[in-house]
């Protein structure tokens, strides 16, 4: 069965965006983007694999799922669909107008659920909190990049998802010069 894999940066206090939706604080450079422009380069927009002269691999990642205030800086750069070499869904509460290509659902858990009984890769979960805190229960795997940084404030790393212990044992651990350690955890599902 496919996963449902949370990959993102996310600040030392639990942040992955700052208080506006904004990402900028986060490190683009240094030694930890091999594994961002290797092992996940899948999880790239189309406008970087075009800077970087790659194609994406399509071995991590064949679907994408997002919340609409994940997709909106993409749009307000002019790029309709992100990430033309994956199924791309995004979540909203009401009709957009969106790129042929994109799917929207107002339903992100039952679009989940029917995504991992489909055959094919992982589905990366894009963000936002928001989404990730309604998607909580059906996360199979989180992968977080994080950053030396202290946001403060911002959005949290699940939004403002209602107390529902779940447990993620941690698998694999790297940290790098730049400070930046990657950390993955599987699910155990509900609290134990």
């Amino acid at each position: 069965m496919r996963e449902l894999v949370y990959y993102v940066a996310v600040s030392i206090d639990g942040y992955i965006a700052d208080p506006t939706g904004g990402f900028d604080a986060f490190l683009v450079e240094g030694d930890y983007t091999s594994v961002v422009f290797g092992e996940y380069a899948d999880a790239l927009p189309v406008h970087a694999h075009t800077a970087l002269g790659i194609e994406p691999p399509k071995t991590r990642f064949d679907t994408v799922i997002m919340g609409w205030n994940t997709l909106g800086p993409a749009l307000d750069v002019g790029i309709a669909s992100p990430y033309p070499h994956l199924r791309q869904v995004v979540a909203s509460r009401q009709a957009r107008d969106v790129d042929p290509a994109i799917t929207l659902t107002d339903d992100p858990l039952a679009t989940v659920r029917t995504l991992k009984q489909e055959d094919g890769l992982d589905i990366w979960l894009c963000g936002g909190g928001e989404l990730a805190g309604t998607l909580v229960s059906e996360i199979d795997r989180l992968v977080l990049k994080r950053s030396p940084m202290v946001f403060g404030s911002g959005v949290p790393l699940f939004g403002t998802a209602p107390y529902d212990p779940r447990r993620f044992d941690l698998i694999d651990s790297r940290t790098f010069k730049s400070g930046v350690l990657i950390e993955e955890y599987v699910s155990r599902g509900g609290a134990q």
